[in-house]
């Protein structure tokens, strides 16, 4: 008798700790749509199916970051697989279902990142502008109890770039001299900080004086105001003619050439937006005055691999949950047509500072 009130003692104990698998998953979910690609005229809000995999966890969103590959995506730079089509690709909330999958279950790397239905985490993926969505537990990362859903999505997309890239694109080191275009957007915030607790001196370019304050305080060392002020000139002046070491540019086609002319030799250009446009193709040639190296990487081709994931993922939201690195939220806009049309609209107008977001969930702190 003893020994059965044992077993089931234990199998109570057991069962009582078990992740649970689903609360409630709905079947449809509201969502940022477009027909088709085209200007911000084409955003709209629908009602439609949530398309779910039993390999994905299912996640309520809180809060989605707004970001300038949404307008790449919209506009047709670059290629959505269909139509109609979700905007977005960046996201935070709670977990409302983990994966039924038992290979999925069982894999270890699944299994250290520690997801738990009501836990907090934040994805990047494709099509995430919607009130519940299904991903891949690849794209997703857990976000700790002391960071808010809200800072988890102004922080991930940008976060990892600016990481990423100054660890894997051009691994900045004390004693560099490194500029950044616009450095008082969202990135340019993030890549001013990282870069100057490297060591190195930070140069930027912004519009104003008041978003040239705003860098200094992030710690940029001198700001460059583009509108009256010649860029290349300025750069060589700070520089004694030699040019910096690293250019970090999300700018593209209008500030391209000019690189060139204000890197060092044997420097590194690192192109990673498209802000004002593609860069146009260019010879290989231009290159060898200078033996410049150019890159333009993606920051998902950094965190291809789960570990490479995990790595980076859980060395950005102790750096934010530390405190070692801030995050700054321009603005919320409303999850409707119109709020997303507005933060698309002001976001490309050069009007922002900081992290645009969309508040997806009223009830979201």
């Amino acid at each position: 008798m003893l020994s059965r009130l044992s077993r089931l003692a234990r199998h109570f104990a057991t069962s009582s700790t078990r992740p649970t698998i689903t609360m409630t998953v709905p079947t449809t979910t509201e969502a940022i749509t477009i027909p088709h690609i085209g200007g911000i005229e084409v955003i709209e809000k629908n009602t439609i199916p949530l398309q779910h995999n039993p390999s994905n966890l299912v996640i309520k969103v809180d809060y989605a970051g707004v970001n300038f590959i949404d307008t790449y995506y919209r506009s047709g730079l670059y290629p959505y697989p269909s139509f109609p089509a979700v905007i977005g690709k960046e996201t935070a909330g709670t977990i409302v279902a983990l994966p039924t999958d038992p290979k999925v279950l069982e894999d270890p790397t699944f299994k250290k990142q520690g997801f738990k239905v009501g836990g907090k985490v934040a994805a990047d993926y494709l099509g995430t502008h919607a009130s519940y969505i299904s991903v891949p537990p690849k794209y997703a990362y857990p976000v700790p109890d002391s960071v808010s859903t809200k800072t988890a999505a102004a922080a991930l997309l940008q976060g990892l770039t600016t990481i990423t890239f100054v660890e894997e694109a051009y691994p900045v080191k004390k004693g560099d001299v490194i500029l950044v275009h616009t450095i008082a957007g969202g990135l340019g915030l993030l890549f001013a900080q990282l870069i100057k607790r490297k060591g190195a001196t930070v140069i930027g370019t912004t519009s104003t004086a008041e978003k040239a304050e705003l860098a200094k305080a992030h710690g940029a060392d001198h700001v460059i105001l583009y509108p009256v002020e010649d860029t290349v000139q300025r750069v060589l002046e700070l520089t004694n003619g030699e040019g910096v070491d690293a250019i970090f540019d999300g700018v593209g086609k209008d500030t391209f050439d000019n690189n060139f002319k204000m890197i060092k030799r044997k420097g590194t250009i690192v192109s990673l937006g498209n802000a004002s446009g593609a860069v146009e193709p260019f010879s290989l040639l231009r290159l060898v005055q200078k033996n410049v190296k150019i890159l333009r990487p993606t920051m998902t081709n950094y965190v291809f691999t789960a570990e490479e994931a995990e790595h980076y993922g859980s060395r950005l939201f102790k750096e934010v949950a530390n405190g070692d690195l801030k995050i700054n939220i321009f603005k919320e806009y409303p999850f409707t047509a119109e709020g997303v049309k507005q933060a698309q609209s002001d976001l490309t107008g050069r009007k922002t500072t900081g992290k645009l977001l969309i508040k997806v969930n009223p009830d979201a702190q």
